[in-house]
This record gives structure tokens, C-alpha cells and sequence, in this order.
């Protein structure tokens, strides 16, 4: 192996050296030249598929995998060590801070997350590893300027990672001139430094698998798991991978994504938030039938998500996977005990859904509601573990259910208006400052929530949607309401308000819809602008 040909384009920061080791570096490029040509068709793949739907064409399960749905044959891999509870999982990003309190935060599962709520900026990046790397051998205790200490527990979660999406590259890694996947450079550098810690703490390198959106996606990192493993000599099937299903096209093909990770595979979770923007972003061009209310109308009871959550705990347990449910992001007040008391029945409620439809686990976003998810799945799950035995043969699979918007019961609002355009500005603010977890109106909102956000504006303009009051949703109404929205915003010094804003009048209100607002914000706002180091001789 060689690292001729790799180029780290940013100014280096302090201890990156202990992440991008030569040996490390090796490594990517051998994953790299290994998964990129078919990471480059199966993009070109989504593109093609984006394209049949806006043209008509309503996703189906595939004909040509019926032999794998109808086989009763085939199970997934049994829970590995640490993955056979995870009645309560926790969700968060890999700063210093909120790693320390993840671990300690009583959870069976802390999703350390290198994706959605996290800002791709070199320094995120590499200290998002260097903190998973010193959490892992309990170095990560610290004292803050004020004096507040962060200290480790003495029993901590399990630890599963989510790297980036296959859509999203990391242009500070160049291989002959090319960006690095992200989803590569994230999996390769945990995997390559910690996997071995990890089994010799009697557990295991797990992963989330993110915006998957075919079983062709999941062969492709079923694969690059195989060859992971050869490279490094740790036995087959060591790494586990829990997918999130939250695209569209990945629903009806749940079974296939199982198959296609047996041997790796720890279940699948129900990516709410991201499955929402799918269906906008692939059925925005398809009618009023498929245009949906204010955000926060949409909720699980719509019968199109039922049937998404249902036909998953199915596909889960005739598998024998785990079927894990949805993100909480209420974040309590620490001033207003009515609004925390309102929001948590409704996280009580979410919960109590989930448990009785047979999900094994679910997520939160904060501590304080770890011991609120855990009481309700306590009640259901008792001394088990998990709900494997609900098999939920009274479900029957239905493509069809799965795009049927018409039972969604709720309208569109000037003030849902607002609050998308609100959300969405200051969300991408904080993304443009490094900050990819924002708490706004006592909710977390990370990049998904902002793609619902912008995707939503977008759909009701070009689709002349009627607001409650006969109200038609025009581009230059809608341009109003975010001027006036803008001029209320909280300015401070060094703010991005308008570079923020000139972002979403893109993504949200241009002609074209891009594919993820991430993508040109990541291109335009956050690449290192200084001349690249010299590509690395070895």
C-alpha cells in the first residue's frame, strides 16, 4: 500500500497527526479505490430513479427480488455484544461536551454522530474523531474556563458511529485530485483506530448507515465492510450496521437491505425527520396529492407513516433484526415547566406508539429524556431485551401505502410559513459557524429538519399552494414573509445571517432544487480556501 496521490487541502490543526496517521491514510485509499467507481454509479443511479418519479412513475417493491421478500429462510446476524438492549439510544454530536454527557447520560446506546448534526468542517471533523478516539480509552475528561467539570461514569453505552452519507464527499482528502467520501473517510478513520479497542472492551466497531436509497447502496457498504476487515485482520462479520431507513426508495426495499447486510447487519431504524423531506423532494413536481401541511402536522398517526413504521417493525423481527423507532428532539427549558410539561406527554405518547407497535428501542435527543423513553419501553419489555418474538404478521406489506398522502390530516399556515423560513435561516446560520445541532423553540434541529424546512417552501411555491385562509403561497409573498422574518432575527458581531440567507433564497426559492442543501453550502462556505499542501510522498 502507498499514499502517493493523497492531498489534505486544509491547514492543519492541533493532534490531527494522531488521526491521519500513515498507516490511517494508507487505509483510505485503499477503501477509496476500492468502493469509489460503484459509489459514483450508484449516484448516478439515485439521479435516475429521482428523475422516474417526477416523471410519473410511483416506486414499487422490486419484481425481481420477490424471491428474497418471500423467503422465509434468512435471518441477520445474531445482536452482537452490546447491541442485544437498546431499548433507549441517544443521539448527538462528537464535540468534547456533548460526548461526555452522551456517555453518561444512562442510555444503552450513544449514536455518535459524524453526519446530520454535525458541520463537515475540517476541525469538526478531525476532532470528531480525535474525541471518539480518547472517549474510547476514558481520556476525554475535562474542565471548561468557568471551572465546570466533564467527567466519564463508570458504565458507559454502547458507542455506534454514523458517518456521512454516500452523497457527500470531503474535499480536505484528495486522492489524485479527487474528494474522499465522506461516508469513507468518516467509517475508515473510526474503524482503523478504534476497532480493535472496541473488541478488546468486549464489544464491537458499529455503524449507523445513513440516507441509503437502495439495497444496491447497502451491497456496496456490506462490501467495503468485507474489505475493512480483510486490511486490518479482524474477523467477518465483527463490524454491525444499523440502517436508517428515511428515503422514500429504501422503504420498499427493506427486506432487500437486510439480506444485502446479513452478516453485518444490527436492524434498521425509522429516520423520521429525513423520510418526510424524501417524499417532498422526490414527489414535488407529482401534484396536490402529494403536497403536505405545516411540518409540524405531520405526525407518525398519518396513515403513511404508519404504514412506514409498521411495515418496518415487520421487515425487522421475521429477520431477526432489530427495529428501532424515531428521534424525540424536544430539548427541556430550564425556565418554563409548562412548556416542558406539555412536550413531554408528547414524548411519553410518541413513546408508548412505538413500544406497542413492537419497535425494540428509540432515540432521544437529550438526557433528561433517556429515563422518559426508558420507563415506557421498561413497562412493555420488562427483564427482555428486545420485542425479536412480535413477529406483527398482522401487517400486510403494501407499496401502495406507502405513497398514499391523501389521509394526512392537517393545513397550510402563514405561521408554518414562517416558522420554515425562520428555521431555516437560522439553522444555516449556526451550520455556517461549525454548529450543526441547534436548539430552537425547545426542539433540536439538525440538518434533516431544515431540509424539511427549505424542501417545504419550495414545494409550495412552485405548486401554488392554498393556505388555511385562501391564501395562494407565491414566490413574492413568500419573499415578504422572509424579509420580515429576517429583520427580526437575533444579529451579534461575526454572525451569518446573510450569507445564511442568501443560502436559503437558493435552496429554497430558486428555480432548481438542489439535492441537499448541504451540498452547496459545504462547496461554497466551508472547503478550506488555502492553497493545498503538497500531496503526501511515501
Amino acid at each position: 500500500m502507498n499514499t502517493t496521490g493523497i492531498t489534505l487541502t486544509a491547514p492543519p490543526i492541533p493532534r490531527q497527526d494522531e488521526i491521519l496517521t500513515a498507516e490511517a491514510l494508507d487505509f483510505l485509499r485503499e477503501l477509496h479505490d476500492f468502493a469509489e467507481p460503484r459509489r459514483q454509479e450508484l449516484l448516478q443511479r439515485r439521479r435516475e430513479a429521482r428523475s422516474r418519479i417526477a416523471q410519473g412513475e410511483d416506486p414499487r417493491f422490486l419484481p425481481h427480488t420477490a424471491h428474497i421478500r418471500n423467503d422465509d429462510g434468512w435471518k441477520v446476524a445474531p445482536p452482537a455484544p452490546g447491541l442485544e438492549d437498546r431499548r433507549v439510544e441517544i443521539t448527538g454530536p462528537v464535540d468534547r461536551k456533548m460526548t461526555v454527557n452522551a456517555l453518561n447520560s444512562g442510555a444503552n446506546v450513544w449514536l455518535a454522530d459524524l453526519e446530520d448534526s454535525l458541520t463537515p468542517t475540517w476541525p469538526n471533523v478531525i476532532n470528531g474523531q480525535l474525541n471518539l478516539h480518547d472517549a474510547l480509552r476514558r481520556r476525554i475528561d475535562f474542565t471548561t474556563e468557568e471551572g465546570k467539570e466533564y467527567r466519564l461514569g463508570e458504565t458507559l453505552p454502547t458507542v455506534v458511529v454514523r458517518p456521512r452519507g454516500w452523497h457527500l464527499p470531503e474535499q480536505h482528502i484528495l486522492i489524485e485530485g479527487e474528494p474522499l467520501s465522506g461516508g469513507i473517510a468518516d467509517f475508515g478513520l473510526h474503524f482503523f483506530h478504534n476497532a480493535r479497542t472496541l473488541i478488546d472492551q468486549g464489544r464491537g466497531p458499529y455503524f449507523y448507515l445513513p440516507k441509503l436509497e437502495n439495497h444496491l447502496e447497502a451491497r456496496l457498504w456490506n462490501d467495503v465492510f468485507v474489505r475493512a476487515q480483510q486490511l486490518l485482520g479482524i474477523p467477518r462479520g465483527t463490524i454491525r450496521a444499523t440502517v436508517l431507513i428515511e428515503t422514500i426508495t429504501a422503504a420498499f426495499e427493506m427486506d432487500e437491505i437486510l439480506y444485502e447486510l446479513r452478516e453485518h447487519s444490527s436492524g434498521l431504524n425509522a429516520g423520521r425527520w429525513d423520510y418526510i423531506f424524501s417524499i417532498i423532494k422526490n414527489f414535488r413536481l407529482r401534484g396536490p396529492r402529494f403536497v403536505l401541511p405545516d411540518r409540524t402536522m405531520v405526525t407518525m398517526t398519518a396513515p403513511f407513516m404508519r404504514a412506514y413504521t409498521e411495515q418496518l417493525v415487520r421487515t425487522c423481527h421475521r429477520r431477526g433484526a432489530h427495529a428501532i423507532g424515531g428521534m424525540s428532539a424536544f430539548i427541556p427549558s430550564r425556565r418554563d415547566e409548562a412548556v416542558n410539561a406539555v412536550a413531554l406527554e408528547k414524548v411519553h405518547t410518541d413513546k408508548v406508539r412505538e413500544a406497542g407497535d413492537g419497535f425494540d428501542g428509540s432515540w432521544v435527543a437529550h438526557p433528561d429524556l433517556v429515563p422518559v423513553a426508558r420507563a415506557v419501553f421498561d413497562v412493555v419489555l420488562g427483564e427482555l431485551p428486545h420485542q425479536l418474538d412480535r413477529q406483527r404478521t398482522d401487517v400486510v406489506p403494501d407499496d401502495r401505502a406507502l405513497i398514499d398522502l391523501t389521509g394526512t390530516q392537517g393545513l397550510i399556515t402563514e405561521a408554518g410559513i414562517r416558522t420554515n423560513l425562520e428555521v431555516g435561516v437560522r439553522y444555516l446560520e449556526a451550520w455556517l459557524r461549525g454548529n450543526g445541532a441547534v436548539t430552537l423553540k425547545n426542539l433540536m434541529e439538525d440538518a434533516a429538519t431544515a431540509e424539511i424546512s427549505r424542501s417545504q417552501i419550495w414545494q409550495w411555491v412552485h405548486a401554488q399552494a392554498v393556505t388555511d385562509t385562501g391564501e395562494i403561497v407565491t414566490l413574492e409573498w413568500v419573499s415578504q414573509l422572509l424579509e420580515e422574518e429576517f429583520e427580526r432575527l437575533p444579529r451579534f458581531d461575526d454572525d451569518r445571517f446573510d450569507d445564511a440567507r442568501r443560502l436559503f433564497e437558493k435552496v429554497a426559492l430558486g428555480d432548481d432544487f438542489p439535492e441537499f442543501l448541504t451540498l452547496p453550502a459545504y462547496t461554497r462556505h466551508l472547503c478550506a480556501r488555502q492553497a493545498p499542501a503538497p500531496a503526501l510522498q511515501r
